[in-house]
């Protein structure tokens, strides 16, 4: 065999991660969903542990992500996710439990597992599910219905193939808990298999879940409706404003559109992650939807249609509100590049207004310069005939046949010619030096 991959293992068995029970009626749920940070989903696994420790069953293997533990009469499954931890209960009921519940009064669902332990589950409740699924011989179905369930909103359809009915209100009840009741065919053609079973009621705690999760983003949604309102408010003045600003003002307003796309990042940082976990959230709970196959029982809407008329407008919020944030980041930045072309234009005309003025400035500097030099001919030539005047008196004693003040004459246009010719072959020399050079050999 070639070299497994170290994942191959993991990744090959998630396909099987957190498998539905095979499950028979009657029979009773407790499904909670605890919110839970990093720390919180830590201490689930501890307080997992300690029940189990209590009733001598195994601690579930370190890092796993899911567990089952089995009594004689209750079965645990404990699911932790990335942002919450699922414990579900699940016990079958007896005939006195049947009575109850069509009484509209059922049997505490999680009887055996301690109160205080219950109580105790770390981090905050999303949802608590009790959900019965009974056989339809077991119970009058519309007396049940009616004690269970508020008439004014309550669901009904069949699911899978016709074979169960389905019931909820999705109010919370005095104990903070909604309430689902499944009648499950048991003959045939409409007998309900134990795996068929398990996986609807898997969907059905799954829908609820997935339900709750995905409204989390709501809060945020409303939070930066609001604001974005004021940001787009405070956008068209701005915009307005660069119409109309002079070049004076252009610094001001480009800090203020910057500190609203600052303020607009930080919004979309702190939602981002929230409204695609909402949308992740919702197309699960639309799968699980499709899923159980509903058809709405006469008289009465079913479950799909009861979230989409409920739930869709709540997403529909999330999604506006991540539109807008990413319109406005957009529009923003369009009122900025406008804002920085008129900077960025104004400052290339001061640019070639200064430009202008070093050029005239250096022109009267090179006319300055020429002047000077002129000056500086006439000085050092006056200096040169200066010291050649000392040296033809002393030459006139010595022998020299001509005046000193005749031959000074004489050498004044030689003199100044001589000076004159030696500052223009330094000009060049520097200017020569300062220039960039060129390669000879280039053709």
């Amino acid at each position: 065999m070639p070299t497994a991959h170290p994942l191959r293992a993991e990744l090959h068995h998630e396909l099987h991660a957190r498998p539905p029970e095979a499950l028979s009626a009657p029979l009773a749920v407790l499904h909670c969903v605890m919110w839970a940070d990093a720390a919180a989903r830590q201490q689930s696994r501890a307080h997992l542990a300690s029940l189990l420790a209590a009733a001598g069953l195994p601690a579930p293997p370190e890092g796993a992500n899911f567990h089952r533990a089995q009594w004689p009469e209750l079965t645990l499954r404990w699911e932790q996710h990335t942002e919450f931890v699922a414990w579900t209960f699940l016990r079958p009921m007896a005939a006195a439990d049947l009575q109850a519940l069509q009484a509209g009064a059922p049997r505490d669902d999680a009887d055996g597992v301690p109160a205080a332990w219950l109580a105790a589950l770390p981090g905050q409740c999303l949802t608590r599910l009790r959900l019965w699924a009974v056989p339809r011989e077991a119970v009058d179905g519309a007396v049940a219905v009616r004690a269970l369930f508020d008439a004014s909103s309550v669901t009904g359809s069949t699911v899978i193939s016709h074979s169960s009915d389905l019931h909820t209100d999705m109010r919370l009840q005095a104990d903070g808990s909604l309430r689902m009741l499944v009648l499950v065919g048991e003959h045939a053609p409409g007998r309900v298999t134990p795996r068929r079973l398990g996986r609807l009621v898997q969907r059905l705690l799954d829908i609820e879940t997935y339900r709750m999760a995905a409204l989390m983003g709501l809060p945020a949604a409303r939070q930066s409706v609001a604001w974005l309102a004021s940001g787009e408010d405070e956008l068209a003045r701005l915009a307005q404003a660069v119409q109309h600003a002079a070049p004076d003002d252009e610094a001001a307003l480009l800090d203020r559109l910057t500190r609203l796309a600052a303020q607009l990042e930080g919004h979309y940082a702190a939602t981002h992650t929230r409204f695609s976990a909402s949308a992740a959230y919702f197309s699960l709970l639309d799968q699980r939807l499709a899923e159980i196959a509903e058809t709405r029982i006469e008289g009465m809407q079913s479950l799909h249609d009861f979230m989409q008329r409920r739930l869709m407008p709540a997403m529909h919020t999330c999604r506006s509100a991540e539109r807008r944030q990413a319109a406005l980041s957009a529009r923003i930045e369009r009122v900025s590049g406008l804002l920085r072309t008129r900077v960025e234009v104004e400052q290339q005309q001061s640019s070639r207004e200064l430009l202008a003025g070093m050029n005239q400035r250096q022109e009267l500097q090179l006319k300055l310069q020429s002047t000077v030099e002129g000056l500086s001919v006439a000085a050092i030539s006056y200096y040169v005939l200066g010291l050649l005047g000392y040296l033809l008196k002393g030459a006139q004693r010595v022998g020299w046949p001509f005046s000193a003040e005749a031959s000074i004459a004489a050498a004044v246009p030689l003199v100044v010619l001589a000076v004159w010719w030696s500052l223009r072959r330094l000009h060049h020399r520097i200017v020569g030096h300062g220039a960039p050079t060129t390669d000879r050999s280039s053709p």
